[in-house]
């Protein structure tokens, strides 16, 4: 099985907190997830790289594999769709 790394970047916000779950409700044990907090008071020097190097520009968003999922890239909303496509829950 191949491990896959997912990570999610947050604010804090209603819509983070629903992004966050539905990975979580979708993720199998093939999924390895980090959930970055990245509100100015709290975000790490590598968390703020990572924002640059994914080109996140808008929150939530979730990378997998190194990879800005499409529905975040396209400014969409988080679907189990676009997660499913992703590779998350394909164990």
């Amino acid at each position: 099985m191949t491990q896959r790394q997912v990570e999610i970047f947050v604010a804090g916000c209603p819509r983070c907190d629903e992004a966050v779950n539905l990975v979580q409700q979708m993720s199998c044990t093939a999924c390895q997830i980090q959930v970055w907090d990245v509100r100015s008071e709290q975000i790490t020097a590598t968390a703020r790289q990572k924002l640059e190097d994914y080109g996140i520009h808008r929150l939530p968003a979730v990378v997998v594999d190194g990879e800005l999922v499409d529905c975040c890239r396209q400014q969409q909303p988080i679907s189990r769709d676009a997660l499913a496509a992703a590779g998350i829950g394909q164990g």
